[in-house]
């Protein structure tokens, strides 16, 4: 232990006991701001900072020491007061998050749609109640709006911060009272949260990502380096200054390697995360007057970007967001993007002079943090109000309202799953290929051919329109799994029986022989090579049907909101459409027509049946009920029937 706990006492609500705050150290400041950088990279230049977003895990990292030392070294003197010390978090944190709150409500009344905005309502009231990491996991899914529309998603790892801060000191209270052994217990506790972690990033990848019991070890980590550091450090001999200038640089080598080799496809946090964690862990053991710490971390830009870090983290991902959503050609450059990035700094500054530091600095502390805990509860109030009124619909006239109210969405989102047959025939990411014994084909011939529908969802999204048009006369059988492309040998996937589904379906493809087999799946060119084998081991079994489907039009941010943008512009709903779409597609999409033809299968381009020179198709009839898409490319369920009676015959 580092401190003694005898005859020290912890004063709960004393107003004369004041928090003992560690020696200042700048280059903290300068870990703060790479912290940043990484993840403002990582959100503006994804393909310039691809591991970026390990940002949050250094500033878990930080918080964790900082906070931890400010409380033990509080206990160690006996001054440590609960009042004051969540009277100064809530003095640091609600002033620039209030701001940014009601600031992404004023810009959502303008900018979204219905059901995106009642969307941002429950993530405003889930932010101002520090739950946002809950509020984004039960959010996840296939028809959620993707991450890149929701202006609050950064708030997340704010939660899991305030969550931690709201029972740590109670912790290490009863841990004083109790007289426990502090470092063994924090040890104890890293090793359960490193663990769940382990565990849970396989089976329940969003699961582990956004709940605060496997990210707790990046904070404890933090603080057993608290407890352990002295508190006053002596001078230190040459070879003790060589060794923590050799460990502050091989703290940001591991940052630098967890930057460049950690991809958002990663199974994260997982063992990926100790990259970071420990490299942070080594750049604030190292000390001040480590080399790197205290010519590089404690330079002055680095130190003043460190300053405005947490309004940097708050406003840009806001800004981005806003000016991709709204059709922006701000994004479609990079000096658009590096404006905005500007932009949320200067924002970030403005914040820090006008809001953060007169409000921590000012007089009248405990009447300050009564007044933003009552702005914090307005705003959340307003957030909960916008859900609860649907995103307030009123805004847009009845023919955006028929597109985008949230009952809309809802129900076509729950008639494709139910289309889909979610859990039997189309399974989730932890199911196994056992589960699709209780997919049945109803009712099956057994006088009539086949035909197996094999892929993600993008196969799933075509039962519809094949049970509409071929099942009179032939059986149709789904064998769908969320992530799983129907390609032989996929080791790399969220999915952890992908692999061996796609085995066992091969295997059934020998055992039924089925009279036709289509392929279908949102392509990914890296796996091209494979689809020919894959294609290659099927007709060796003897298939000689086979069809492969082709690329489907993808809408960038969703085929509603375009639809929404276009109605701004001109004052209708197209029939067919060019804005929006991901334009790539079109030709990826003959590459592997030309890549299969050489094989003997049947090629159907959805995107040649659904497109021409003027666009694609929005919808298929003159209601909201006839939207080709619900979101960016999976098709409703009119949309699928429409598409496949546009297919030949087996």
């Amino acid at each position: 232990m580092s401190f003694n706990y005898k005859e020290k006492s912890i004063q709960n609500t004393s107003t004369a006991a004041h928090l003992i705050h560690p020696k200042y150290r700048p280059d903290i400041d300068g870990l703060r701001a790479i912290a940043v950088i990484l993840v403002v990279g990582f959100h503006a230049f994804p393909n310039l900072f691809p591991g970026g977003f390990i940002g949050v895990d250094i500033f878990f990292v930080i918080s964790g020491f900082l906070i931890s030392s400010i409380i033990f070294k509080g206990i160690e003197q006996g001054q440590f007061s609960f009042f004051e010390f969540y009277g100064r978090r809530i003095r640091r944190i609600f002033p620039a998050l209030v701001a940014v709150l009601l600031a992404t409500f004023c810009a959502g009344w303008f900018l979204l749609l219905p059901d995106e905005f009642a969307q941002l309502g429950t993530q405003i009231a889930g932010g101002a109640g520090f739950v946002s990491n809950f509020v984004l996991w039960h959010e996840s899914g296939y028809f959620d709006a993707a991450a890149a529309t929701k202006p609050l998603l950064h708030l997340w790892s704010l939660g899991i911060e305030e969550q931690f801060y709201l029972v740590w000191p109670c912790l290490i209270w009863l841990g004083y009272k109790a007289r426990l052994n502090l470092l063994a217990a924090m040890i104890l506790i890293v090793v359960i949260s490193f663990g769940l972690n382990l565990v849970g990033v396989i089976h329940h990848q969003d699961f582990t990502f956004y709940w605060p019991q496997t990210r707790f070890w990046e904070l404890l980590a933090g603080a057993i380096l608290a407890n352990l550091k002295p508190r006053e450090r002596p001078e230190i001999s040459k070879t003790a200054g060589a060794i923590n200038s050799a460990l502050s640089v091989a703290g940001l080598i591991a940052i630098a390697a967890g930057v460049v080799l950690i991809k958002a496809t990663d199974h994260f946090p997982g063992s990926w995360a100790l990259l970071p964690v420990l490299g942070a862990v080594c750049v604030i053991t190292a000390g001040a007057t480590a080399w790197a710490n205290k010519w590089i971390l404690a330079s002055k830009p680095l130190v003043w970007i460190g300053l405005i870090s947490y309004p940097i983290y708050l406003w840009h991902w806001p800004l981005l967001v806003f000016a991709r959503i709204s059709g922006s050609a701000a994004l479609s450059s990079s000096i658009g993007t590096i404006t905005i990035v500007v932009l949320s700094v200067a924002l970030a500054w403005t914040t820090y002079l006008v809001l953060e530091k007169p409000i921590r600095l000012g007089a009248r502390k405990e009447a300050m943090a009564l007044a933003l805990i009552a702005a914090m509860a307005i705003a959340g109030c307003t957030g909960y109000a916008t859900q609860l009124n649907n995103g307030f619909p009123s805004r847009e006239p009845k023919i955006i309202r028929d597109i985008s109210s949230p009952i809309q969405v809802e129900k076509r989102a729950i008639d494709v799953y139910q289309s889909w047959r979610r859990g039997t025939c189309f399974l989730d990411p932890w199911q196994t290929y056992a589960d699709f014994d209780k997919c049945k084909t109803a009712p099956e011939d057994t006088n009539k051919p086949a035909i197996l529908l094999w892929g993600d969802s993008y196969a799933a999204h075509l039962y519809p329109g094949y049970k509409s048009r071929f099942s009179h006369d032939y059986n149709i059988v789904q064998r769908t799994t969320s992530s799983c492309p129907p390609i032989m040998g996929m080791e790399m996937t969220n999915v952890l029986q992908c692999k061996e589904i796609n085995e066992q379906i091969l295997s059934s493809i020998k055992e039924k022989k089925y009279d036709t087999v289509v392929l279908s799946a949102n392509w990914d060119e890296a796996d091209w090579p494979r689809i020919v084998d894959t294609i290659k081991q099927i007709q060796a079994i003897g298939i000689s049907k086979i069809d492969v489907i082709g690329f489907f039009p993808q809408w960038n941010n969703g085929l509603p909101r375009n639809i929404y943008l276009k109605y701004k512009s001109t004052g209708t709903i197209p029939n067919r459409m060019r804005v929006g779409l991901n334009l790539s597609d079109f030709e990826a999409d003959k590459k592997l027509a030309a890549l299969v033809k050489p094989l003997n299968v049947n090629f159907i381009s959805p995107m040649q049946i659904l497109c021409n020179d003027q666009g694609c198709i929005t919808m298929t009839g003159a209601t909201s009920d006839t939207l080709v898409s619900l979101d960016y490319g999976h098709l409703t369920v009119d949309g699928s029937g429409y598409l496949v009676s546009h297919f030949p015959r087996p």
